[in-house]
């Protein structure tokens, strides 16, 4: 029997994208297993979700952002993490961490990247005027919201949305692709060449 996908779950806020991994484990729509969750807010609600499906969680105090960073590595190495997602965790990470796990970190995006990258992108698409927005799971390079594209679910706008009716809509798709994301990684369906990330019907040879 293969060894299931160890996750890290970085958060910092309600934790509905780490929900949705959860019931989709719980479903046996997934294989694999939440190994930690750490989150920078010790008052985030994505702790207490984790704490209820009995996952182990921690906090990490920011400070200094290389001794910040240097416990999150610390824990996931100890949670011998396969995979990092990040799943509403409102830091950027730096150049020194992203490299420590090539391509072994995903985000989630409520955009269709490269439009609207960094905070507020519903906004951004109400303002700009957009008539389809959507989400973006990628892996993490570097640039911020700006590796690699995974997956991409596209959302309508409608004229008489805000800010909250588009992000719930959007939110719905961000759970469907973040967690078909995870499940393409753990079957080793995905090879990037460049900025391109190809899926394989069945899998490749050599792990990413």
């Amino acid at each position: 029997m293969s060894k299931k996908l160890r996750l890290g779950v970085l958060v910092s806020g309600r934790g509905t994208n780490l929900q949705a991994i959860i019931d989709s484990i719980n479903e046996g729509k997934l294989s694999a297993e939440i190994a930690i969750v750490i989150s920078d807010n010790p008052n985030a609600m994505a702790l207490e979700r984790a704490r209820k499906a009995n996952i182990p969680t921690a906090y990490v105090k920011p400070g200094k952002k290389s001794e910040f960073e240097r416990e999150i590595i610390n824990i996931l190495e100890e949670n011998n993490v396969d995979l990092i997602v990040l799943a509403g965790f409102m830091r950027i990470l730096s150049p020194n961490f992203v490299n420590h796990f090539p391509l072994r970190i995903i985000n989630i995006h409520p955009s269709l990247l490269p439009s609207f990258p960094g905070l507020n992108a519903q906004k951004q698409a109400l303002e700009y005027g957009v008539k389809i927005t959507g989400c973006t799971v990628h892996f993490v390079n570097e640039v911020v919201d700006g590796g690699p594209i995974i997956l991409q679910e596209a959302v309508p706008v409608y004229d008489d949305d805000t800010v909250e009716s588009l992000s719930a809509r959007i939110l719905e798709k961000e759970h469907k692709i973040l967690v078909e994301a995870i499940r393409l990684f753990g079957e080793n369906r995905l090879r990037v060449s460049g900025r391109r990330v190809f899926i394989d019907k069945e899998g490749f040879d050599k792990c990413l």
